[in-house]
Protein backbone atom coordinates (compact mmCIF):
# COMPACT_ATOMS: atom_id res chain seq x y z
CA UNK A 1 0.00 0.00 0.00
CA UNK A 2 2.88 2.33 1.24
CA UNK A 3 4.79 1.86 -2.21
CA UNK A 4 1.37 2.57 -4.72
CA UNK A 5 1.06 5.70 -2.82
CA UNK A 6 4.73 7.06 -2.90
CA UNK A 7 4.58 5.75 -6.75
CA UNK A 8 1.87 7.53 -7.25
CA UNK A 9 3.05 10.73 -5.39
CA UNK A 10 5.90 10.75 -7.76
CA UNK A 11 4.71 9.69 -10.24
CA UNK A 12 3.68 13.33 -12.12
CA UNK A 13 7.52 14.26 -11.23
CA UNK A 14 8.48 10.98 -13.51
CA UNK A 15 6.48 11.85 -16.27
CA UNK A 16 7.27 15.28 -16.18
CA UNK A 17 11.06 14.31 -16.39
CA UNK A 18 11.03 11.81 -18.71
CA UNK A 19 8.88 13.56 -21.43
CA UNK A 20 11.40 16.11 -20.93
CA UNK A 21 14.46 13.82 -21.33
CA UNK A 22 12.99 11.86 -24.17
CA UNK A 23 11.89 15.19 -25.93
CA UNK A 24 15.76 16.03 -25.64
CA UNK A 25 17.24 12.72 -27.06
CA UNK A 26 14.76 12.76 -30.08
CA UNK A 27 15.42 16.25 -30.85
CA UNK A 28 19.25 16.25 -30.61
CA UNK A 29 19.20 12.61 -32.79
CA UNK A 30 16.91 14.40 -35.15
CA UNK A 31 19.66 16.74 -36.45
CA UNK A 32 22.19 13.98 -36.06
CA UNK A 33 22.07 13.59 -40.10
CA UNK A 34 22.90 17.31 -40.07
CA UNK A 35 25.03 17.54 -38.42
CA UNK A 36 27.19 14.17 -40.27
CA UNK A 37 27.17 16.13 -43.29
CA UNK A 38 29.50 18.54 -41.68
CA UNK A 39 31.60 16.15 -40.17
CA UNK A 40 34.82 17.47 -41.66
CA UNK A 41 33.97 20.78 -40.37
CA UNK A 42 33.02 19.94 -36.18
CA UNK A 43 36.10 17.80 -36.48
CA UNK A 44 38.03 21.06 -37.41
CA UNK A 45 36.59 22.62 -34.66
CA UNK A 46 36.99 20.01 -32.27
CA UNK A 47 40.55 19.83 -32.84
CA UNK A 48 40.92 23.37 -32.25
CA UNK A 49 39.54 23.40 -28.65
CA UNK A 50 42.56 22.72 -26.44
CA UNK A 51 43.47 19.18 -25.80
CA UNK A 52 42.31 19.44 -21.98
CA UNK A 53 38.82 19.97 -22.93
CA UNK A 54 38.79 17.35 -25.85
CA UNK A 55 39.73 14.79 -22.85
CA UNK A 56 37.53 15.84 -20.56
CA UNK A 57 34.36 15.28 -23.24
CA UNK A 58 35.57 12.79 -24.89
CA UNK A 59 36.35 14.60 -27.92
CA UNK A 60 39.47 12.99 -28.54
CA UNK A 61 38.08 9.75 -29.23
CA UNK A 62 34.66 10.30 -29.88
CA UNK A 63 33.43 11.30 -33.32
CA UNK A 64 30.10 14.01 -33.61
CA UNK A 65 30.17 12.04 -37.22
CA UNK A 66 29.17 8.77 -36.03
CA UNK A 67 25.53 8.13 -34.70
CA UNK A 68 27.74 6.67 -31.32
CA UNK A 69 30.13 9.33 -30.89
CA UNK A 70 27.45 12.16 -31.40
CA UNK A 71 25.28 10.61 -28.87
CA UNK A 72 28.61 10.11 -26.30
CA UNK A 73 29.49 13.79 -26.99
CA UNK A 74 26.06 15.48 -27.34
CA UNK A 75 23.69 13.34 -25.44
CA UNK A 76 25.75 11.58 -22.85
CA UNK A 77 26.15 14.69 -21.02
CA UNK A 78 22.35 15.36 -20.53
CA UNK A 79 21.44 11.81 -19.51
CA UNK A 80 24.33 11.62 -16.91
CA UNK A 81 23.47 15.31 -15.54
CA UNK A 82 20.12 16.01 -15.86
CA UNK A 83 19.35 12.35 -14.74
CA UNK A 84 21.40 12.66 -11.49
CA UNK A 85 19.30 15.73 -10.71
CA UNK A 86 15.95 13.80 -10.83
CA UNK A 87 17.67 11.06 -8.96
CA UNK A 88 18.62 12.94 -6.01
CA UNK A 89 15.38 15.34 -5.78
CA UNK A 90 13.26 12.41 -5.78
CA UNK A 91 14.96 10.90 -3.00
CA UNK A 92 16.10 13.41 -1.27
CA UNK A 93 12.47 14.69 0.16
CA UNK A 94 10.82 10.79 0.12
CA UNK A 95 11.51 10.20 3.65
CA UNK A 96 12.27 13.20 5.45
CA UNK A 97 9.08 14.99 4.13
CA UNK A 98 6.94 13.07 6.49
CA UNK A 99 8.42 14.76 9.18
CA UNK A 100 8.71 18.23 6.88
CA UNK A 101 4.88 18.07 6.46
CA UNK A 102 3.90 16.69 9.78
CA UNK A 103 2.81 13.57 8.25
CA UNK A 104 4.86 11.67 10.37
CA UNK A 105 2.61 10.73 12.90
CA UNK A 106 0.02 9.30 11.03
CA UNK A 107 2.00 7.69 9.08
CA UNK A 108 3.83 5.84 11.95
CA UNK A 109 0.47 5.03 13.54
CA UNK A 110 -0.67 2.81 10.89
CA UNK A 111 -0.15 -0.90 10.97
CA UNK A 112 3.07 -0.82 9.42
CA UNK A 113 6.56 -1.28 10.98
CA UNK A 114 9.30 1.40 10.34
CA UNK A 115 10.94 -1.49 8.24
CA UNK A 116 7.81 -1.92 5.94
CA UNK A 117 7.65 2.33 6.06
CA UNK A 118 11.81 2.62 4.86
CA UNK A 119 11.96 -0.34 2.73
CA UNK A 120 8.54 0.56 0.48
CA UNK A 121 9.89 4.07 0.37
CA UNK A 122 13.28 2.80 -1.28
CA UNK A 123 11.61 0.60 -3.60
CA UNK A 124 9.61 3.75 -4.74
CA UNK A 125 12.89 5.29 -5.46
CA UNK A 126 14.07 2.51 -7.16
CA UNK A 127 11.14 1.45 -9.37
CA UNK A 128 11.65 5.39 -10.53
CA UNK A 129 15.10 5.48 -11.37
CA UNK A 130 14.78 2.43 -13.30
CA UNK A 131 11.31 3.50 -15.12
CA UNK A 132 13.34 6.69 -15.59
CA UNK A 133 16.02 5.17 -17.49
CA UNK A 134 13.95 2.71 -19.54
CA UNK A 135 12.21 5.74 -21.07
CA UNK A 136 16.02 7.18 -21.88
CA UNK A 137 16.70 4.00 -23.54
CA UNK A 138 13.31 3.30 -25.23
CA UNK A 139 13.56 7.47 -26.74
CA UNK A 140 17.41 6.48 -27.43
CA UNK A 141 16.53 3.47 -29.91
CA UNK A 142 13.58 5.16 -31.33
CA UNK A 143 16.17 7.95 -32.47
CA UNK A 144 18.79 5.65 -33.60
CA UNK A 145 16.27 4.33 -36.14
CA UNK A 146 16.10 8.14 -38.35
CA UNK A 147 19.29 9.22 -37.51
CA UNK A 148 21.50 6.85 -39.48
CA UNK A 149 24.84 7.38 -40.27
CA UNK A 150 26.58 4.24 -39.54
CA UNK A 151 26.46 1.11 -37.81
CA UNK A 152 25.72 1.25 -34.53
CA UNK A 153 27.34 -1.15 -31.64
CA UNK A 154 24.06 -1.77 -28.99
CA UNK A 155 26.29 -3.62 -26.99
CA UNK A 156 28.72 -0.37 -26.40
CA UNK A 157 25.29 1.19 -26.00
CA UNK A 158 23.47 -1.10 -23.91
CA UNK A 159 26.88 -1.15 -21.53
CA UNK A 160 26.79 2.67 -21.83
CA UNK A 161 23.27 2.86 -20.51
CA UNK A 162 24.23 0.33 -17.67
CA UNK A 163 26.73 2.71 -16.53
CA UNK A 164 24.37 5.51 -16.40
CA UNK A 165 21.75 3.69 -14.81
CA UNK A 166 24.15 2.83 -11.90
CA UNK A 167 25.08 6.66 -11.76
CA UNK A 168 21.51 7.34 -11.15
CA UNK A 169 20.68 5.18 -8.58
CA UNK A 170 24.39 5.76 -6.97
CA UNK A 171 23.15 9.22 -6.33
CA UNK A 172 19.60 8.22 -5.40
CA UNK A 173 21.20 6.02 -2.94
CA UNK A 174 23.19 8.77 -1.37
CA UNK A 175 20.40 11.32 -1.34
CA UNK A 176 18.35 8.41 0.23
CA UNK A 177 20.68 7.96 2.86
CA UNK A 178 20.45 11.76 3.53
CA UNK A 179 16.46 12.28 3.74
CA UNK A 180 16.64 9.28 6.53
CA UNK A 181 19.05 11.18 8.22
CA UNK A 182 17.87 14.52 8.19
CA UNK A 183 15.78 16.40 8.99
CA UNK A 184 14.35 19.00 6.99
CA UNK A 185 13.45 18.18 3.68
CA UNK A 186 15.10 21.84 2.13
CA UNK A 187 18.63 21.08 3.52
CA UNK A 188 18.69 17.87 2.36
CA UNK A 189 17.82 18.55 -1.57
CA UNK A 190 20.08 21.48 -1.00
CA UNK A 191 22.72 19.21 0.09
CA UNK A 192 21.92 16.68 -3.04
CA UNK A 193 21.95 18.49 -5.55
CA UNK A 194 25.32 19.91 -4.45
CA UNK A 195 26.79 16.68 -4.59
CA UNK A 196 25.86 16.13 -7.82
CA UNK A 197 27.10 19.69 -9.39
CA UNK A 198 30.54 19.20 -7.12
CA UNK A 199 30.49 15.08 -8.42
CA UNK A 200 30.73 16.18 -12.06
CA UNK A 201 32.81 19.21 -11.60
CA UNK A 202 35.81 16.62 -10.30
CA UNK A 203 34.78 14.34 -13.05
CA UNK A 204 35.47 17.33 -15.12
CA UNK A 205 38.60 18.62 -13.38
CA UNK A 206 40.43 14.91 -13.80
CA UNK A 207 39.96 15.12 -17.57
CA UNK A 208 41.42 19.00 -17.75
CA UNK A 209 44.63 17.67 -16.33
CA UNK A 210 46.40 14.58 -15.74
CA UNK A 211 47.79 15.67 -12.79
CA UNK A 212 44.33 15.52 -11.14
CA UNK A 213 43.63 12.67 -12.79
CA UNK A 214 42.98 10.39 -9.48
CA UNK A 215 40.00 12.42 -8.91
CA UNK A 216 38.39 9.99 -11.61
CA UNK A 217 38.17 7.96 -8.31
CA UNK A 218 35.87 9.54 -6.25
CA UNK A 219 33.02 10.65 -8.47
CA UNK A 220 30.81 8.70 -10.38
CA UNK A 221 30.52 10.14 -13.56
CA UNK A 222 33.98 8.93 -14.51
CA UNK A 223 32.85 5.51 -13.72
CA UNK A 224 29.84 6.06 -16.66
CA UNK A 225 32.45 7.85 -19.11
CA UNK A 226 30.85 7.14 -22.67
CA UNK A 227 34.62 7.68 -24.34
CA UNK A 228 35.76 4.51 -22.45
CA UNK A 229 32.81 2.61 -22.62
CA UNK A 230 32.01 3.34 -26.15
CA UNK A 231 35.17 2.39 -28.17
CA UNK A 232 36.18 -0.32 -25.88
CA UNK A 233 32.58 -1.20 -26.09
CA UNK A 234 33.35 -2.59 -22.04
CA UNK A 235 32.09 -1.39 -18.78
CA UNK A 236 34.77 -2.24 -16.55
CA UNK A 237 33.45 -4.77 -13.61
CA UNK A 238 35.51 -2.44 -11.03
CA UNK A 239 33.61 0.58 -11.80
CA UNK A 240 30.08 -1.59 -11.26
CA UNK A 241 31.00 -2.95 -8.26
CA UNK A 242 31.98 0.21 -6.81
CA UNK A 243 28.53 1.96 -7.88
CA UNK A 244 26.62 -1.31 -6.59
CA UNK A 245 28.90 -1.38 -2.97
CA UNK A 246 27.88 1.86 -2.74
CA UNK A 247 23.82 1.85 -3.59
CA UNK A 248 23.54 -1.33 -1.17
CA UNK A 249 25.67 0.48 1.61
CA UNK A 250 23.63 3.57 1.64
CA UNK A 251 20.27 2.05 1.39
CA UNK A 252 20.78 -0.53 4.23
CA UNK A 253 22.61 2.71 6.19
CA UNK A 254 19.50 4.17 5.35
CA UNK A 255 17.25 1.06 6.79
CA UNK A 256 19.57 0.85 9.59
CA UNK A 257 19.30 4.04 10.87
CA UNK A 258 15.31 5.02 10.03
CA UNK A 259 14.57 1.81 12.41
CA UNK A 260 16.09 3.80 15.21
CA UNK A 261 15.56 7.48 14.65
CA UNK A 262 13.88 9.75 17.17
CA UNK A 263 11.26 11.13 15.02
CA UNK A 264 9.58 14.45 15.49
CA UNK A 265 5.99 14.54 15.07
Amino acid sequence: MLFRREFKRNSRSLIIWSVIMAAIVLLYLSIFPSMAEQQQSMDNLMNSMPEGMRNAFGMDRLSLGTPLGFYGIEIHLMTTLLGSIFAAMLASGIVAKEQNDKTAEFLLAMPISRRTVILQKGLAVLANVLLFNLVIVAASLAGFQFAGGGDISYKAFFLLELAVCLMHLTFASIAFLFSAVARRTRTIVSASLGLVFVMYFLGVVAGLSDSLSWLKYVTPFKYADSAAILTEERFPPLHAGIMVAAIAFCFLSAYWYYRKKDIAV
